[in-house]
């Protein structure tokens, strides 16, 4: 009896670039906040912060984000709480963020965009890209990461 191998699938450019998309934000705005001045990251860590309930911010990065919601308030980030979060950390965030409220996440390309500061680094532009590209891609019911492709149900 012969073997046959099965002959490997590449994923679809579609596929691919979603996965990279999807992984790549997270890394994309953690870059963003270590380039960002403390008043950035504060603004960052808002607007980032704004949809999570104090329970399910305590499951993230052991609870930091909790912490600095408790000793801040709602909508108040204070740039002493900002000194100890690292990049690891933010990117725990952008992913629980994208889970509960992408459009939170995606919020971050007007933020970016509106910031003289931020607007200038590279990160900041490829990151306001992808954002923007998935928006666009939710509003026209094409599947994510491929804005150009018509969808097939």
């Amino acid at each position: 009896m012969e073997h046959q191998r099965a002959t490997p699938v590449a994923p679809t450019a579609a596929a691919t670039e979603t996965v990279v998309t999807e992984r790549s934000i997270p890394e994309l705005v953690a870059e963003v906040y270590e380039e960002a001045p403390p008043v950035e990251r504060s603004h960052l860590l808002e607007q980032l912060m704004r949809p999570l309930g104090v329970l399910s911010l305590f499951g993230i990065a052991g609870g930091v984000f909790a912490s600095i919601r408790l000793r801040s308030g709602w909508n108040d980030v204070r740039i002493e709480d900002i000194q100890n979060i690292d990049a690891p950390q933010v990117m725990a965030l952008v992913d629980h963020a994208q889970q509960v409220s992408v459009e939170t996440v995606d919020g971050l390309a007007q933020m970016l965009s509106a910031s003289p500061v931020l607007s200038g680094s590279a990160a900041a532009a490829l990151l306001v890209i992808l954002l923007l590209k998935r928006a666009r891609s939710r509003e026209t019911g094409l599947p994510r990461g491929n804005a150009a492709e018509p969808r097939r149900d």
